[in-house]
């Protein structure tokens, strides 16, 4: 059925109040109609929409609680999402990593309820999918403890096209042309939205991080696979075919590494958490091919390790600043894991972009911010339209 005017018109207005609550609730209907510049009627009529919904609570408080105090008139009474621990909503999430998935629960805030791994090892790619879903579906259903459950957001690495759902390509895994979204949700029972990682993280940014993120914002992506994503004024980049993030061959200034495309430099086999896991091992650092090991033994004061994850930590730099001069962000977010456990890690990935480059930050969310970002697939969506979430 086609959309009329007044429907995206009615769109717009929820979406204007439930992102105003959410940045800053608790909140009056009177703040929120100063803040988002609706009227005071039709802030009226979708709060009311929101709360028959679930999607908003009010709280109890004395009169005048909340942006909008002070005025005359009836006793105000504050909104906030609904995180209500019996009746507020929740999202699923699904990160798909190449040694392991994480499992999350998260709430209308982005706050983790529960978290799970599930390594990867001795399963093949036929195999992969059916023992995620079969896991994935015993938490959901041991965490959610009937709370009303929105959905599942599922981010990976690699070509992903959320329109529909498919992995184009994601040669780690040996998925490629992947029905993702349709077999989850058939497997699963739930609408499913599927996405990048690293555009994951940007919306993710956007929707519960710094408010400059809001305004720009480029995300740079280190693990095994590495990616990046470009945000402006609350929308993040896809391009034509959603290919657009794949930084695997950008070039990173100083670096002679041989790439199997031919050229030298690429940030892929510079700076992946492949490449220096098998570097950790060479140099006798660690016994196996763990980033997270090699973290530990620099956290634990082996020097070896703490050279090679400054090492990095530049390179990641080097690249960076090639981003910041393209792009010129308000803010630059870094996920990589070094540098999201430890200050010192991304001074260093600062410094080599540039002297004093404040705007590279870790992700809000810290070593939480891929299951948080996973779900954040899903709800993005519902704060840009929460009466046609599905």
């Amino acid at each position: 059925m086609s959309r009329t005017a007044g429907d995206s018109r009615a769109d717009a207005n929820a979406a204007a109040v439930l992102r105003t609550v959410l940045t800053h609730g608790p909140v009056a209907r009177s703040g929120i109609s100063r803040i988002c510049g609706l009227s005071p009627a039709a802030v009226s009529r979708q709060t009311t929409g929101l709360l028959a919904s679930g999607l908003l609570r009010e709280l109890p408080g004395p009169p005048g609680a909340g942006a909008g105090a002070g005025t005359a008139g009836r006793p105000l009474v504050p909104l906030d999402l609904n995180t209500g621990a019996v009746s507020g909503p929740v999202a699923a999430g699904l990160h798909i990593g190449v040694p392991g998935s994480t499992f999350s629960l998260v709430d209308l805030r982005g706050t983790i309820l529960a978290r799970r791994m599930l390594p990867h090892g001795g399963l093949r790619p036929d195999t992969l999918l059916p023992a995620i879903t079969a896991r994935l579906g015993a938490f959901i259903s041991e965490f959610t403890d009937g709370r009303p459950l929105l959905g599942l957001g599922t981010a990976l690495g690699g070509w992903v096209r959320p329109r529909d759902g498919v992995v184009v390509r994601h040669s780690a895994l040996g998925w490629h042309d992947l029905p993702l979204a349709a077999e989850l949700a058939d497997r699963l029972h739930l609408p499913v939205r599927v996405d990048n990682h690293a555009r994951a993280v940007a919306h993710a940014e956007m929707l519960f991080g710094r408010s400059e993120a809001r305004s720009s914002l480029v995300h740079l992506f280190i693990g095994n696979v590495v990616d990046a994503a470009f945000g402006i004024e609350g929308a993040v980049h896809q391009g034509p075919g959603a290919a657009a993030g794949d930084v695997a061959h950008l070039p990173v200034p100083g670096s002679r590494a041989a790439c199997p495309c031919g050229r030298t430099g690429c940030l892929q086999v510079t700076a992946s958490d492949t490449v220096l896991g098998a570097e950790a091992v060479r140099r006798g650092i660690v016994p196996d091919p763990s980033v997270p090991l090699l973290v530990d033994a620099a956290a634990t004061g082996d020097p070896r390790a703490d050279r090679l994850l400054r090492e990095r930590a530049r390179a990641v730099g080097r690249a960076a600043a090639l981003l910041l001069d393209v792009f010129n962000p308000a803010v630059m977010v870094v996920s990589e894991l070094s540098s999201v456990l430890h200050e010192g890690y991304l001074e260093e990935v600062r410094r080599a972009a540039a002297p004093r480059e404040s705007r590279i930050v870790a992700p809000h969310a810290g070593p939480a911010v891929l299951p948080v970002a996973a779900a954040a697939v899903l709800l993005d969506p519902l704060f840009r339209a929460p009466t046609h979430l599905n």
